[in-house]
């Protein structure tokens, strides 16, 4: 992407009606957003991960009981804890109760068995259950039956903290409130039994529901319908041995009760014949009002908290399934880049053709460059192909046209302009260049001496109209500027190399980019209507039937910013400046030949890969933290590890094949935790400032200064002189260049242990004859290249 800047232009012509409208919605928005999966996530992580499974009866530790009063122990079942008292059945009643439900499966079986034998029982009901399946609750109330609390993630209260309690018994009470909208004093806490099972923390439990208007229900004789013992021995367990009244323990839940279903339709007609009668715990303890309508405030309460439950179980469900999709994706992307690297590898070995030798025009757009515009120039003119260079200044206020002009290299021309952008600049320097194959370059990068050379090989093929080369980056010290080295060899030159394969290259980069001149002026030079006019004016070239390609042996160096808020500013205006070209590139999505192929490879995975997915990135953080917290940790870390390892391992083959050594690569972990999240937050903001329709203005990067010419730069070729068939020139505008040993000299620098210091020296081809060029191809709307 290029990094000159524009001033804000004045308030006339059509920019004048551009918004700059600075966003702050998109942010709250996003918090909210963020907020709200969060909680959704917390709400889900209690409700699923914070159940307990383990069978009511199941055996248990048994702790102290020194604190259970005497009373209460050999008392009823019906228990107040603040007041210390108990109840029980009449003889011969038998409350039949069922816990862990509702199930979808066999609570409405156990319901039609109980109806045709007239039997009212009551149901102590888990608050997530209950959200699940609300109509069954209601029917539970409708039939007649009692509903009571089995707590709301069926955990045990006597080991649980006092906050964890009450919240347990209100939010079971809300969601009960909700389905059926009535209210609720019955109170059977997971794994009791009966009161001689009590401990010390059992009692303090009961002591609290009591507090909190609650009655615990324990039990007196239990089925054991949990073992799943077999029909008739169910049936024998739940038969009482004398005449006393019961409260009989079933399970109308967790898991297969066919047993239980069974042994009902045998248990119920034997007891009622043995002089039995059933009730529910509050008639059989003669409890008037157990069970009471709710008020107005707790039904909906319960039914934004039913919502909220069922919500969050369909965000995750979706969650679920786009993570996996972004997974799979992610991993065939991975494979398809190092596929495409491998074939790009063998692919580059053959060579374009004859070697391109006719000399270049390399085009330099500056607004105040001052810092390493001697640099860039100088590099320029060390290369060892023949080039003629010329600087733009656009209204530079830093002195950068002076600058150059003091220093007086021969076949470096200045051109100064008012302040107008930098495609304007690149315009101007097009009309006055004076070659047909030109170059441009940013003023803060610096080329290695075969660099040119390299990069217009590729057009010994009629059908390249462009050639993206390999920027690098030269401040590369403290982790953003690792960091950004990274990103650069891994992320941008792997796509690249894929890009090249499919023919649908989308961005040839301001740093270091080869044109012909023939192609950019068939779509009518560089275009200013969006902020990346490297994107932009690729784009137009695919669109245009071109060939758009990678030379990565054309190296150039160029800054990198040194602080977070310069890289936000940067990577800001190249994603917007994305997001404006692929939306006024739309067309190719439903055109043909290599319009069609920029349209359904490049602005498909554009979209997919640095729009979409990007969006996700939030969601992967937060569900992260929630499978740390509420999952298996061990297995989120592995998750994390494989795709940090697979991360490596692509990090390492992008190195090799740029010939760059791999220490910096240590900081991969870190940079998952700071750099990643901030690029994710650069394409939320710049999808949010697209949807709202505001405009970003020209901001110039701060620059250090940290550019040097390459070391060993000693010798340099001439500067071009007129090419054979030369394009138009301008009047005033032709050159007439002599190369002496004094100018040499004057572009020469002396070796410096900087950055530079192990490059290789620059080859020295043996001089060939400029080829004449064939005539090129006609253009008839979208024609395709032979």
């Amino acid at each position: 992407m290029s990094k000159n800047r524009r001033r804000p232009a004045p308030s006339h012509g059509r920019r004048s009606t551009v918004r700059n409208v600075p966003l702050r919605t998109h942010w709250l928005l996003l918090t909210t957003l963020v907020l709200t999966l969060s909680a959704a996530l917390l709400l889900q992580g209690y409700t699923r991960h914070m159940f307990d499974t383990t069978a009511d009866g199941a055996p248990r530790g048994r702790g102290p009981a020194s604190s259970v009063p005497a009373q209460i122990a050999s008392g009823g079942p019906v228990v107040e804890g603040a007041a210390g008292r108990t109840a029980g059945p009449a003889a011969r009643t038998i409350a039949l109760t069922f816990d862990d439900g509702p199930d979808p499966v066999w609570t409405p079986k156990v319901l039609d068995v109980l109806r045709r034998n007239g039997v009212r029982a009551t149901f102590f009901t888990v608050g997530t259950r209950v959200a699940e399946n609300p109509e069954l609750a209601r029917r539970i109330v409708e039939d007649g039956h009692q509903i009571g609390l089995h707590s709301f993630t069926h955990t045990d209260l006597g080991t649980a903290s006092p906050w964890r309690r009450s919240l347990e018994l209100r939010e079971s009470q809300l969601v009960i409130a909700g389905a059926t909208g009535v209210t609720t004093p019955l109170l059977r806490p997971p794994y009791s039994s009966g009161n001689s099972a009590l401990t010390d923390a059992d009692w303090e439990a009961v002591v609290q529901a009591g507090q909190e208007g609650y009655l615990t229900v324990l039990t007196s004789l239990d089925s054991e319908d949990w073992r799943r013992p077999g029909v008739e021995r169910i049936v024998a367990n739940a038969t009482p041995k004398g005449t006393g009244g019961q409260i009989l323990l079933m399970h109308d839940a967790g898991g297969d009760r066919s047993q239980t279903v069974a042994a009902l339709e045998q248990l119920l007609p034997r007891l009622k014949a043995a002089g039995f009668t059933f009730a529910t715990v509050g008639d059989a303890v003669s409890l008037p009002t157990a069970v009471q309508p709710a008020g107005t405030a707790e039904h909906w309460q319960g039914l934004a908290l039913i919502t909220a439950l069922r919500t969050s179980d369909g965000i995750l469900e979706a969650l679920s399934w786009l993570l996996w999709a972004a997974g799979a994706i992610s991993l065939l992307r991975a494979v398809a880049v190092f596929v495409a690297a491998r074939r790009h590898v063998r692919m580059r070995r053959r060579p374009w053709g004859a070697p391109v030798t006719e000399p270049v025009s390399v085009i330099v757009p500056a607004y105040n460059e001052s810092a390493g515009i001697e640099a860039a120039v100088r590099s320029l003119l060390a290369s060892d192909h023949p080039v003629e260079v010329i600087v733009v200044d656009d209204g530079s206020t830093d002195g950068t046209a002076d600058l150059v002009e003091s220093l007086r290299l021969p076949g470096v021309r200045v051109i100064r302009q008012q302040n107008a952008g930098k495609p304007a600049a690149l315009n101007t320097g097009i009309t006055a260049a004076s070659c047909n194959l030109l170059v441009m370059v940013d003023g803060d990068t610096v080329f290695e001496p075969d660099a040119v050379r390299m990069i217009v090989q590729p057009f010994a093929n009629r059908r390249v109209g462009a050639v993206s080369g390999n920027a690098k980056v030269v401040n590369r010290g403290g982790l953003l500027g690792r960091w950004q080295h990274i990103e650069y060899v891994v992320g941008f030159n792997l796509d690249r190399r894929l890009f090249d394969l499919a023919e649908c290259m989308p961005t040839v980069p301001g740093a270091v980019g080869a044109f012909r001149r023939e192609a950019l002026l068939r779509v009518g030079g560089v275009s200013d209507t969006t902020l990346a006019e490297d994107t932009d004016l690729t784009m137009a070239l695919c669109r245009g039937g071109w060939r758009v390609v990678y030379e990565e042996r054309a190296k150039a160096w160029t800054e990198a910013p040194a602080s977070l808020g310069a890289l936000w500013k940067q990577r800001y205006r190249w994603c917007y400046g994305t997001l404006q070209a692929m939306w006024k590139h739309r067309g190719a999505l439903t055109q043909r030949g290599q319009a069609g192929k920029l349209g359904r490879r490049g602005l498909v995975y554009l979209l997919t890969f640095q729009v979409l997915l990007p969006l996700l990135a939030p969601v992967v953080d937060v569900f992260a933290v929630y499978g740390l917290v509420f999952l298996d940790p061990l297995r989120i870390l592995g998750l994390w590890t494989a795709f940090l390892l697979l991360q490596a391992l692509m990090g390492l083959y992008a190195f090799r094949l740029d010939g760059e050594r791999p220490g910096p690569l240590w900081s991969l972990p870190f940079q998952q935790f700071v750099y990643r999240q901030l690029m994710y937050l650069v394409v939320i903001q710049s999808v949010f400032t697209a949807i709202a329709g505001s405009r970003l203005r020209w901001q110039r990067m701060e620059r250090y200064g940290s550019l040097q010419v390459p070391a060993g730069a000693t010798e340099s070729a001439p500067p071009a002189p007129s090419p054979h068939g030369p394009a138009p020139v301008p009047p005033g505008l032709e050159l007439a260049h002599s190369w002496t040993e004094e100018a040499r000299q004057a572009a020469a620098l002396t070796p410096d242990a900087g950055y530079y210091s192990d490059l290789r020296r620059p080859a020295h081809p043996t001089p060939h004859e400029h080829p004449r060029e064939a005539p090129p191809p006609e253009f008839h709307g979208e024609t395709r290249w032979p």
